[in-house]
């Protein structure tokens, strides 16, 4: 069974596609109402809103009459808590899903949000979308298959890294609010001093790849970024030709326990990846 969906990823990357598109459907109509459709509510993790859930349940519902219950699981931000998951570690298939990564960004009208779908098979994202609803874009990839960005028309263009392979040439992405004091320190410290703003993984990931900028690094504090912050942005950056590990190198593990992605991630475009991870170190260590 399990080589069979390993050989049908590009069926089921087109399922998760069209349910992409759809889901950022949901999202602009909240997101371009002048009526006060958009309701917001304030959560132990952050705000919440009924587009993140209205999406949530759509996805949700399409992928389990596409796929079922019984041989994939299901791991959503807006109801991991829930029993409606079941126990999504008894699977090697489960579906990571973040209906709005960049909440905060969406309720303040800001574009820099995005829809995060990806299959992961045994700890590993194999079919990840990356939609991004205000450019009207979506981004994808599968395992060994490359990966792509495609218009409301259908039409897919190849993407991939930029070529900068000098440390000082990087530019990176950081978070304008919310950085955290012993990151802000960490780039301020950093060779690579030339650096921009954007708040949503999604968003920075879909930067990467359309060679706009190399790469950004995540420091957990208080809290830390979770799977479905990471998995389907990280196999479109890994197709592209980039790179995402822990600041030592090791990679992410996906559907574990705990669904926090504690430490020093990286992502960058791969040229110099081990140079910027011990340059992080380094200056880690200092502080």
């Amino acid at each position: 069974m399990m080589d069979n969906r390993l050989g049908k990823l590009e069926e089921i990357g087109a399922i998760a596609r069209r349910i992409g598109w759809g889901s950022a459907d949901i999202l602009t109509y909240y997101h371009t109402d002048a009526a006060g459709k958009l309701k917001v509510r304030e959560k132990k993790d952050g705000p919440v809103t009924n587009a993140d859930v209205a999406a949530n349940e759509y996805i949700l519902q399409k992928l389990r009459i596409a796929f079922g219950s019984l041989e994939f699981g299901y791991l959503s931000e807006e109801s991991y808590q829930s029993h409606s998951n079941g126990d999504r570690r008894d699977h090697q298939w489960v579906w990571i899903i973040d209906p709005i990564d960049g909440t905060r960004a969406y309720i303040q009208q800001n574009p820099n949000y995005a829809v995060h779908i990806a299959l992961v098979h045994e700890g590993q994202p194999v079919v990840a979308v990356v939609a991004v609803p205000s450019a009207q874009k979506l981004y994808y990839a599968q395992r060994g298959g490359g990966a792509f960005v495609e218009n409301r028309s259908g039409d897919r263009t190849p993407v991939r890294v930029s070529s900068r392979d000098r440390l000082e040439d990087l530019c990176l992405l950081t978070r304008r609010t919310h950085k955290g004091e012993k990151l802000d320190q960490l780039l301020q410290r950093l060779p690579c001093q030339t650096q921009q703003y954007m708040g949503s993984i999604g968003c920075k990931i879909a930067a990467i790849v359309e060679q706009q900028v190399d790469g950004f690094i995540s420091l957990s504090g208080r809290g830390a970024p979770k799977d479905w912050d990471f998995a389907a942005p990280e196999l479109i950056l890994t197709e592209a030709g980039g790179r995402l590990t822990f600041v030592d190198g090791t990679p992410l593990r996906y559907n574990q326990k705990d669904v926090n992605q504690w430490g020093c991630a990286i992502a960058s475009n791969a040229h110099c990846h081990e140079a910027l991870c011990h340059e992080v170190e380094q200056i880690l260590g200092t502080l």
